[in-house]
């Protein structure tokens, strides 16, 4: 499978995308643990079934000391006895952020209030920025059909 379009051979492309990685460079400096992150990251891709982000937030959170339990449960977290409540309230702000055509009236008051519990301010916007960012990566690679499976730790950052 080829992707259709290459994004950094367009030089409009390559422009936004200087931005677009500034602020996924932003993000991994942020307050925010780590760990929480690439949860947040996968959880994101997997509802919008955005493959290369898959392999890429998958194999980053494998290569930074994320076990493969907790890695296979993001999809069924709330069943997973696995993960943190501060964890569970990110992943729920997560699903609500990202199905917003969902979920009629987006991010509700009490998923905001359970992530508020555990985050402060600094951190719940590194969270909704960084929500917002990965639907953006999804549908950039979605649109283009960006293959998954060759991505190295690292590849992007």
């Amino acid at each position: 499978m080829d992707a259709r379009l290459n994004y950094f051979a367009s030089p409009t492309a390559a422009k936004a995308l200087k931005h677009l990685m500034s602020a996924g460079k932003a993000l991994k400096d942020s307050p925010l643990a780590a760990a929480t992150q690439e949860l947040v990251a996968l959880r994101v891709s997997q509802i919008n079934g955005c493959a290369i982000c898959i392999d890429m937030h998958t194999k980053d959170a494998a290569a930074a000391g994320e076990n493969s339990v907790r890695l296979h449960l993001v999809s069924a977290w709330r069943e997973a006895t696995v993960f943190t409540e501060a964890e569970r309230a990110a992943l729920e702000l997560a699903e609500q952020g990202t199905r917003v055509a969902d979920a009629a009236g987006g991010v509700s008051d009490e998923v905001w209030a359970r992530a508020a519990k555990h985050y402060d301010e600094e951190q719940l916007t590194a969270l909704a920025v960084l929500i917002s960012f990965m639907n953006t990566a999804n549908r950039l690679n979605i649109i283009a059909q960006q293959p998954a499976g060759d991505y190295k730790v690292g590849q992007f950052h």
